[in-house]
């Protein structure tokens, strides 16, 4: 983490610092600031056109009950563009308009997607402890693919067992919880 900060805070301003030096050694200091204010203009511009058309298509897939993942992830991209376009910067620039283009959203959005998806796969398999009213619940779960599943559908088994908090002159007994225990409650 420190090594991103400091590549975000003192390694890219040296870098776009450099380039724009040399850029107005080439063009002179008045074209390269005009250069640098039409980029962010431009891209601004690109931003709420490629913002509306996810939008757009955020909408379409909500209308249709379908949780729109890659609106959202490409969303956050085209912010992330936006941002890199309203600073100051060729190098900044760039990358932003990269991030413009759908081949390199897309290719970006999976490589997201998938990464989130193992992260959530690891937290959801790690044992998971909460406490309630005084009861400690272990709660464990796998997630296992079957021959039916269909895209990135998969069956999750979960098991739970509660721990009573011990009192005086108490264990603290393990009890599983069943289907009879919530008719109960």
């Amino acid at each position: 983490m420190a090594v991103l900060l400091l590549v975000a805070f003192v390694v890219v301003p040296l870098l776009e610092l450099y380039v724009i030096v040399q850029v107005s050694h080439g063009l002179g200091v008045l074209p390269t600031l005009a250069l640098l204010l039409l980029i962010s203009v431009a891209g601004s511009l690109l931003v709420k056109r490629e913002g509306v058309g996810l939008f757009r298509r955020f909408q379409a897939e909500v209308g249709q009950g379908r949780v729109p993942t890659d609106e959202i992830v490409e969303g956050v991209l085209v912010l992330g563009a936006g941002a890199l376009l309203l600073t100051p910067g060729f190098v900044t620039d760039g990358v932003g308009f990269l991030l413009l283009l759908p081949p390199t959203r897309a290719g970006l959005r999976r490589l997201v997607v998938s990464r989130v998806q193992r992260r959530a796969s690891t937290v959801v398999g790690a044992a998971q402890m909460g406490a309630r009213g005084g009861t400690w619940v272990w709660a464990t779960t796998t997630r296992r693919r079957s021959p039916t599943d269909v895209g990135t559908a998969s069956v999750v088994d979960t098991t739970m067992a509660e721990r009573s908090l011990p009192t005086e002159g108490s264990s603290g007994g393990q009890r599983h919880r069943s289907d009879s225990d919530e008719d109960e409650r």
